[in-house]
């Protein structure tokens, strides 16, 4: 018989978890489900995890993980401006310690806390900033959406990083539009990458390219879990700006997340 929990964790990203409990769970059950909780986080993530309670102090917390910091405020309340600063200041201390880190935003009641908490740290460590200020200026009416198409013919990386001296690294791309793949490569050489797509592939809207190893690598990336260094950019169409913007993020971690 499967098992049912009474809590929700989600991995928002790969280093911030979210760990939510409903308002009105009795408190043996609350205190088990804590457990349970604990239990898959020290598996996961052995000592690596602080907690940031953003309910009520219990010292229960404190007994199952020494690596609590509590920043509650009342339900169906606007956190106090200084507190969501205070957060934020622990997230990116705790995180940017140890690449292996990763922090737990634990609630008891009202979720909306935890959607706070995550919004005001994607503003303030600057990810999806861009993403941000596009929605912003869609609310505005300073940004409006654009169904315009565009025909990629070739796509060209006149110098790969080495990342492996013994060799084994045999790049080869993904295009993924919407999420969904829509182009595969084949497999290249280290030194460079010159692709020509015939007939050129036909985008639009949010578009990621991945370079990925064929062989060699194991760990995971955005889409897929075949090498543990990905180079990626995504195209945002818009009426602004005119032209469509080139992010790149190079990640080469040295173990598994």
């Amino acid at each position: 018989m499967e098992h049912k929990y009474d809590f929700d964790l989600i991995y928002i990203t790969e280093r911030i978890i979210s760990v939510s409990f409903p308002p009105a769970l009795e408190e043996q059950r609350y205190r088990s489900n804590l457990r349970e909780v604990a239990q898959m986080l020290k598996s996961k993530h052995e000592d690596k995890y602080l907690l940031l309670n953003l309910s009520e102090k219990r010292h229960d917390i404190i007994r199952l993980n020494p690596k609590v910091q509590d920043f509650g405020w009342p339900d169906l309340h606007a956190p106090p401006l200084d507190k969501i600063c205070s957060i934020c200041k622990a997230m990116e201390t705790w995180l940017n310690s140890d690449p292996q880190h990763v922090a737990v935003l634990h609630c008891k009641g009202n979720k909306g806390k935890t959607g706070v908490i995550v919004a005001s740290y994607m503003y303030y460590s600057k990810i999806s900033a861009r993403y941000i200020h596009y929605f912003s200026g869609l609310l505005s009416g300073t940004i409006k959406m654009n169904s315009n198409t565009l025909f990629l013919h070739h796509v060209l990386l006149p110098a790969i990083p080495t990342f492996e001296s013994g060799g084994g690294y045999q790049p080869f791309l993904k295009i993924y539009q919407s999420m969904q793949l829509v182009y595969t490569s084949g497999i290249y050489g280290t030194q460079k990458i010159c692709i020509t797509l015939e007939p050129a592939l036909l985008l639009k809207g949010d578009v990621m390219v991945s370079v990925v190893s064929g062989s060699g690598f194991k760990g995971r990336i955005r889409f897929h879990k075949e090498c543990d260094v990905a180079v990626r950019f995504q195209v945002v169409f818009s009426d602004w700006p005119e032209r469509p913007v080139v992010d790149w993020f190079i990640r080469n971690q040295s173990k598994e997340p």
